[in-house]
């Protein structure tokens, strides 16, 4: 009897213990991941960096990768978010992989209590990166409802006819808003978006960047295009007519994913658009983000030799949690 005692205040000392250790840790893990700012301006917040397959990607046991897997802060796919204070709502650009992180980021900026759905989300094209997070809105995740979401007219039919998205229209998880080129849309008074029209892989849907206008600063957003000289538009015009500018930079240079043919996945190497933008004035180059990071591009680690050589050119590397007021 006296041993059965015992073994019973042992094990619960010992449950204790661990729960206490357990209690400690998580709080820990609070202390070390705060949570993000409340913003009281127009805002614009990187919420995401790298290409669509994530970081690490599938199947890469590569040293690009091998240190990436035991890491417990996750580095999301590239989206960008807009806070507007003034009439409590905000945006999302993409429906990436890691919508759900990504949308309990955009309701922390905006001091929401609860994890809310944003007032709308702008797509950029049918990559995997970019659209596939529109299936957490569904039936079997929050089953929201009707999220608006913005589409060029490719994508929209894409959506409506091609299940599993068809059911997210049928349902009203989400109503798609039709996008025109170089149509200008209004948010609030102070906040405008406008989609244009870019060349890249169209296997299913057009591809779009965005004009985003604040009150006082415009951007530019360009995850995806083929080559800069593919644009039947200037993108050193382009620049000089805003304030900054994300532009994509899925790949460092020719060659880095060597089981692959580049020219099947094309997009401008960042060595590319440095050689292009050398002359550029330097407040001009300042304005420059590069994001879009594939696990292979060198600038997707920190402190690395191209990531230093890049910004002493005067060039910036966007990076998640990245506030532009606008």
């Amino acid at each position: 009897m006296v041993l059965r005692v015992a073994y019973i205040l042992s094990f619960l000392l010992l449950l204790y213990s661990c729960n206490k250790k357990r209690t400690i840790q998580n709080n820990a893990d609070l202390e070390e991941n705060p949570k993000s700012q409340i913003l009281s301006k127009t805002s614009l917040v990187v919420l995401g960096t790298v290409q669509d397959a994530g970081y690490p990607q599938i199947g890469c046991s590569q040293k690009c990768c091998i240190n990436q897997w035991d890491l417990q802060q996750k580095r999301c796919v590239t989206s960008l978010g807009l806070i507007e204070p003034v009439t409590n709502s905000s945006f999302l650009f993409e429906a990436t992989p890691d919508i759900k992180l990504q949308t309990k980021k955009l309701s922390d900026y905006i001091g929401h209590d609860t994890i809310e759905m944003p007032n709308g989300i702008f797509l950029t094209h049918g990559h995997i990166g970019h659209y596939s997070g529109l299936m957490q809105l569904g039936r079997e995740a929050i089953n929201a409802k009707s999220v608006p979401v913005y589409a060029m007219p490719k994508l929209k039919s894409y959506l409506e006819n091609n299940g599993p998205w068809s059911q997210l229209v049928e349902i009203n998880n989400i109503i798609i808003n039709p996008l025109e080129n170089k149509i200008q849309i209004s948010l609030s008074e102070n906040l405008k978006v406008e989609p244009f029209l870019v060349p890249h892989r169209a296997e299913f849907t057009e591809t779009v960047g965005y004009k985003i206008v604040g009150p006082n600063k415009t951007g530019l957003f360009i995850p995806d295009i083929d080559k800069w000289q593919k644009w039947d538009t200037s993108i050193e015009d382009e620049i000089k007519k805003v304030d900054f500018a994300f532009l994509d930079a899925t790949f460092y240079k020719n060659g880095e994913v060597g089981n692959r043919d580049m020219s099947e996945i094309p997009h401008p190497f960042v060595e590319e658009s440095v050689e292009r933008f050398k002359s550029l004035e330097a407040s001009e180059k300042a304005k420059i983000y590069f994001i879009h990071f594939n696990h292979t591009n060198p600038l997707i680690r920190t402190k690395s030799n191209e990531q230093i050589e890049l910004t002493k050119l005067g060039f910036n590397i966007a990076e998640e949690g990245l506030v532009i007021e606008l």
